[in-house]
């Protein structure tokens, strides 16, 4: 069977890959005259170790990979997805923080949720087997190469939250149909899986009915809603800030 290749691009996100080395990268293309200091020394230096070939080429080619290059792609083997029961594996000792989310369609959203998640210590991802975005390299880039170290796993999200429940995980859906959450809420303490809805639609009915409660959280201004990835960012903190 054939490898699935795809080029992820900027220096963080080419850089992160090398650090976690949970994908097979082929080579890395630098643009002929950046100046190798910084970041994209480091990239040389790690190649270097893991014996990964370093091309110089016009920056024409990475200009074609994607605009926002910096400079540097890698051509990589495809995203390796995880397993629930890998990322339920990671909390070991700890009760399990887990991010699921219902649909999200956004590469963006989705990186700045995978960094956000990453950041604050979760042990994993969930995101649907279909309709959703995936491990994209725009997901990649978004998330600074977050993506790169963080558990995530494509699943039936019904029958994962089922199997999260029987593991008592408390589950938790944010929602503008929610009740206000509390600054030292007791839903966001202990074994928590936060489901965060799409950015259209929010959570879907199924979904909802599977939470334990329905959060959303307090706000004072005019406009009516989050941005879906800002509101999850924000929630994982406050359940970060909770957990401690």
């Amino acid at each position: 069977m054939p490898y699935m290749k795809e080029f992820i691009y900027s220096r963080n996100a080419v850089y992160e890959a090398l650090l976690a080395r949970r994908r097979q990268i082929f080579s890395i293309e630098i643009a002929e005259g950046a100046q190798e200091k910084g970041k994209l020394a480091e990239i040389v230096r790690l190649a270097g170790q893991q014996k990964v070939k370093v091309n110089r080429v016009p920056r024409g080619k990475l200009d074609k990979v994607n605009q926002n290059h910096q400079g540097v792609a890698a051509e990589v083997g495809a995203y390796p997805y995880a397993d629930l029961t890998d990322i339920l594996d990671k909390a070991g000792g700890e009760p399990p923080f887990i991010l699921i989310l219902d649909s999200l369609q956004d590469p963006q959203n989705f990186g700045t949720l995978i960094r956000t998640a990453e950041a604050v210590g979760v042990h994993g991802i969930v995101v649907p087997l279909a309709r959703t975005v995936d491990v994209t390299p725009s997901a990649v880039n978004a998330s600074s190469g977050a993506s790169e170290h963080l558990l995530i796993a494509k699943s039936n999200l019904s029958q994962a939250m089922d199997t999260l429940r029987d593991e008592n995980v408390w589950l938790v859906g944010l929602d503008q149909a929610g009740a206000e959450v509390e600054p030292n809420s007791r839903h966001l303490k202990g074994s928590l899986g936060l489901v965060v809805g799409s950015e259209g639609e929010g959570l879907h009915e199924l979904t909802r009915k599977k939470c334990d409660i329905v959060l959303k959280l307090p706000m004072r201004g005019k406009i009516e809603s989050l941005n879906a990835a800002v509101a999850g960012s924000v929630a994982l903190y406050l359940a970060y800030l909770n957990r401690k």
